[in-house]
């Protein structure tokens, strides 16, 4: 099979322009042509009255050999490349071992179980939070009623923090492996559109999510895996032989006990206890940056127009969305994050007493309103003293931003042009927010750190030669987002993927610092879940005795 990459189309083109794109290009005649596939499909949106499509064609020709060696100078065609997902050769575990425990079922600790599963090797599975559906009750009912379940939220339970997001499926991950294919193939498998196959932007959003997190359940269920809700991991054994530490087991909230000696923790970003147990027993781990800020909304007919110009609305376009970067002259980077066209900003606390903010769409984008992320890069030299000052930082913002918002967990907001003179807002302009129990104006200021604040006002104005009309003065600032990325690295070798300092332990995913969205933690969930395999093949040195 052949790969044709940069076949470019305009916009609006007739069906059959591709098959006769394809034909000009491989210059062959039809009856040579077996059949063909989209692998990919992008826009270049630069020239907005004259948007075209980017294709990469799979194609199966006859003379397939001839074709190349004729066409061997254009270097936009090759042979397709191999994408299949192939199992790593381990060795079965000896007898006796422990089952391999996976904590958190989000992306990443679901691929984990999923690839396991697949495997023979029978992962057992525990959540903290409860299944999707209960859990989208509980959610439903924060936003509604204000009444939080601090083990079932946006951040706790099935499917993790990804299940009320965007669903996007895009990622600048390195892939050699083509795990992002076998991530897609899965998805689909279970439920997703079919599209995000060649789709060069792929999302599902949140509702459809719920049904593929369920399909992906039964699946590692009906080969071998099993679940556990409403399951807090509270402790770790682990021994030491040697100067050797090696997980031994983990303790549950209940008091129960559980062996294993193939621990992985995919716990999202928001375990904020979890990573102090874990630090508490002697696990590396290391501060890392990531970023605050704020949610802004604008309408959405305002971004398609400005990324798209006539050709807004547009079926195969969809809703526009936009990438921003701003150095700011006190030397910070501000930019847009987890960016959600036609959709709503919502209430994503996991404490009591703290309110934080993120963005859902579902699979129509088809909402009122834009909103992205405006934050701040900060460092650990912001947060210094100990490795886990980050989480301390985090909650002392989120702790102001419920203070500001009335203490009922209504967020705290602004209109931008408000923000950006510094003068309090009292009432809401042409952009209602989408924000659920409620959104209370008052003056961001005191909400961040006056280097993120200033460093804001001046990327807002930025912008505006960016995306013209993003600075609007309605615009409306949600405040705070501080969920960005988790705030610490539980570090781990390269070679195996295990903790730099405890056998046995597999940090994975987002909360150990080492993705960031859907499809990297999911990617990360296959390496992981790959190392897993291969040390459950070889006897844990401790044990030779």
């Amino acid at each position: 099979m052949l790969r044709i990459n940069e076949l470019k189309l305009p916009l609006d083109h007739p069906d059959h322009a591709l098959r006769d794109a394809v034909l000009a290009r491989l210059g062959i005649d039809v009856a040579d042509l077996l059949d063909f596939n989209v692998f990919k499909r992008s826009y270049d949106a630069r020239k907005k009255a004259a948007i075209v499509l980017i294709y990469s064609i799979d194609v199966e020709v006859k003379n397939e050999a001839a074709v190349l060696a004729r066409l061997q100078k254009d270097q936009h065609i090759l042979r397709s490349p191999d994408t299949g997902y192939k199992f790593v050769d381990a060795a079965r575990p000896p007898a006796g071992t422990p089952r391999p425990v996976v904590v958190g079922t989000g992306p990443c600790g679901l691929f984990v179980a999923l690839v396991l599963a697949q495997m023979g090797l029978n992962p057992l599975v525990l959540e903290r939070g409860k299944v999707v559906r209960e859990r989208t009750v509980d959610t439903f009912g924060f936003w509604r009623k204000r009444k939080l379940d601090t083990e079932s939220n946006v951040q706790f339970g099935e499917g993790g923090a990804g299940t009320f997001s965007d669903g996007k499926l895009y990622s600048q991950v390195k892939d050699p492996k083509h795990y992002g294919r076998k991530v897609l193939t899965e998805f689909v498998k279970s439920g997703a559109p079919e599209e995000i196959m060649y789709v060069s932007k792929p999302h599902i959003g949140t509702f459809r999510l719920v049904k593929m997190v369920e399909q992906m359940r039964a699946e590692i269920i009906a080969l071998g895996g099993e679940f556990r809700f409403g399951t807090r991991v509270d402790d770790v054994l682990i021994s030491e032989t040697g100067g050797v530490r090696q997980v031994r087991g983990i303790v549950l909230a209940s008091g129960e006990q559980i062996p294993t000696h193939h621990l992985v923790m995919a716990v999202g970003h928001s375990a904020r206890d979890t990573f102090e147990m874990l630090y508490a027993r002697g696990v590396y781990v290391e501060a890392k940056p990531f970023s605050i800020g704020f949610r802004v909304e604008h309408p959405q007919s305002l971004i398609d127009v400005c990324r798209f110009g006539p050709n807004a609305g547009n079926k195969i376009l969809g809703a526009a969305d936009y990438k921003i970067v701003h150095h700011a002259s006190n030397g910070r980077s501000v930019y847009s994050f987890c960016m959600c066209p036609g959709g709503t900003v919502v209430a994503a606390s996991s404490e009591e007493g703290r309110v934080v903010t993120n963005g859902m769409s579902q699979y129509s984008r088809n909402e009122r309103n834009a909103n992205s992320a405006i934050v701040v890069g900060i460092t650990p030299e912001d947060f210094p003293g100990h490795p886990l000052a980050g989480i301390a930082f985090q909650r002392e913002l989120e702790s102001r931003a419920f203070v500001l918002g009335g203490s009922t967990y209504d967020a705290p907001g602004q209109l931008m042009g408000d923000f950006v003179r510094g003068v309090p807002s009292t009432q809401f302009g042409s952009v209602i927010p989408s924000f659920k129990p409620a959104v209370h104006l008052t003056d961001l200021a005191p909400s961040l750190p006056a280097y993120a604040i200033v460093a804001m006002r001046e990327a807002f104005v930025a912008f505006d030669k960016q995306i013209k009309g993003y600075y609007k003065e309605d615009a409306v600032l949600t405040g705070v987002e501080t969920r960005t990325s988790s705030p610490i690295r539980i570090k781990r070798r390269d070679d195996d993927l295990q903790s730099l300092n405890t056998r046995g332990l597999f940090p994975a995913g987002e909360g150990a610092g080492y993705a960031g969205g859907i499809m990297s933690a999911a990617i990360d969930g296959i390496r992981v879940a790959e190392a897993v395999a291969l040390a459950m093949g070889v006897p844990v040195p401790s044990l030779q005795d």
